[in-house]
């Protein structure tokens, strides 16, 4: 069988649209993944395109929160204790990102990803066929009371700052866009420029259908390690089989740390542990998301039903799921918005890939400029998957990317 000049290692939404961009350039590809395309957070995250979600994680305003967050094991932030220790390294590395300069910094390389991404996004639908999934809805962020809407107000100034469109509204504007909000919600913020995906897992699997149409191939395998060779890299597997191609595009989402260490790359990617419940369609007349910023968690209207979930459990890629973070979000949902039907639900918890400045990592690997890697989306991966395949296959192709991509680079930890 004949090598490939590309093997992409991840069949979520980054490293299929990376494939498919490959394929666009006149590459040969073929992608590995150790349970198939759509098996990780690609299947249940929340299906935006967060275009107007610049501003990072980790930032002032999370310090403030974090401590209250904290200390409820089943709110928007923790951290399980059998896992506290382990995480101090990056949590320290957060904790200096969140300065004011390093926010500004990161806001700005967040801000011109999600530019190409939305530039991207559309002629990718089309070329893929998929562009019949996406929606433009908004979002609406839903504030109780008069502090928590002014404690908003700076990152709305930021976003201003770049262009972006937001109305702010009072309760009965907010129920003209969305009706049944509980009273307690008394301003919100609609972002008209954010948009979302029918559903997160049909729109991956499409692009997998669509990446064998073009002549890609999608094999089953789990990668253990790299290893460069004299004009390639060679790819080993669990299963003992070793394939080889000209380039690597590393795009293994959580798991990407593991797999970069065997190239001798120290990556500090951790988890956010993100959990959801889906309810039939029929469960709330939902018209827009709806964002509760002070409880972490939002509500989307997919074609499959609707989906309550978000917050952030940092807890690695090995504790057993808590899905009492499920049931916590769902009992918050009825209360928030009385006309919901929380029977018939199915729950989901995902593992999220998280560097502490809250920007994906996307270059070349040490090791060998034949790595390229395309990870560390957060809860992004979905929104900046178009531009994330522009980005690598530029690099592929040895063009310079269409932005400035320093800011992202592996090695800048």
């Amino acid at each position: 069988m004949a090598e490939p000049d590309v093997i992409v290692i991840g069949a979520g939404v980054v490293g299929l649209s990376a494939a498919i961009a490959a394929v666009g350039r006149g590459l040969s590809v073929t992608v590995l993944d150790r349970e198939g395309p759509a098996a990780g957070a690609s299947a249940g995250n929340a299906g935006a395109f967060a275009f107007t979600d610049i501003l990072p994680l980790a930032s002032p305003g999370i310090l403030r929160k974090a401590p209250k967050w904290l200390l409820d094991p089943l709110g928007p932030l923790t951290v399980p204790p059998a896992y506290a220790l382990k995480i101090a390294p990056w949590m320290f590395r957060f904790w200096r990102a969140c300065q004011p300069g390093r926010v500004a910094h990161s806001t700005a390389a967040q801000t011109a990803l999600m530019d190409l991404s939305k530039a991207e996004l559309e002629p990718f639908l089309n070329e893929t066929g998929t562009a019949s999934m996406l929606r433009k809805e908004g979002n609406l962020q839903v504030y109780e009371g008069e502090a928590e809407f002014k404690a908003s107000l700076a990152g709305w100034k930021a976003r201003e700052d770049h262009g972006i469109e937001f109305h702010h509204l009072d309760a009965a504007a907010m129920s003209g866009i969305q009706p049944g909000l509980a009273a307690r919600f008394t301003h919100g913020t609609f972002t008209p420029g954010w948009y979302s995906i029918a559903d997160p897992k049909l729109y991956t699997l499409a692009l997998a259908d669509h990446f064998r149409t073009i002549g890609g191939k999608v094999q089953r395998a789990e990668v253990t390690a790299l290893r460069p060779v004299d004009g390639g890299v060679d790819v080993l597997t669990t299963d003992g089989e070793i394939q080889r191609a000209a380039q690597v595009v590393l795009s293994a989402g959580a798991f990407s740390h593991r797999i970069a260490r065997t190239i001798g790359e120290s990556i500090p990617l951790e988890t956010e542990r993100g959990y959801n419940t889906t309810l039939p369609a029929g469960a709330f007349d939902l018209r827009t998301q709806i964002t509760f910023g002070g409880h972490g968690f939002v509500v989307t209207r997919l074609s499959t039903g609707i989906r309550v979930g978000g917050a952030v459990e940092l807890g690695g890629l090995d504790l057993p799921p808590n899905f009492h973070r499920s049931e916590a979000m769902l009992k918050k949902a009825q209360g928030f918005l009385p006309g919901l039907k929380p029977e018939g639900g199915v729950q989901w918890m995902g593992f999220r890939p998280s560097l502490p400045d809250s920007l994906p990592a996307i270059g070349r690997a040490v090791a060998t400029p034949r790595v390229v890697y395309a990870f560390g989306h957060g809860h992004l991966g979905l929104t900046q998957s178009a531009g994330t395949a522009r980005i690598v296959a530029d690099l592929l192709t040895g063009r310079q990317p269409a932005i400035d991509i320093a800011s992202f680079s592996p090695q800048r930890f």
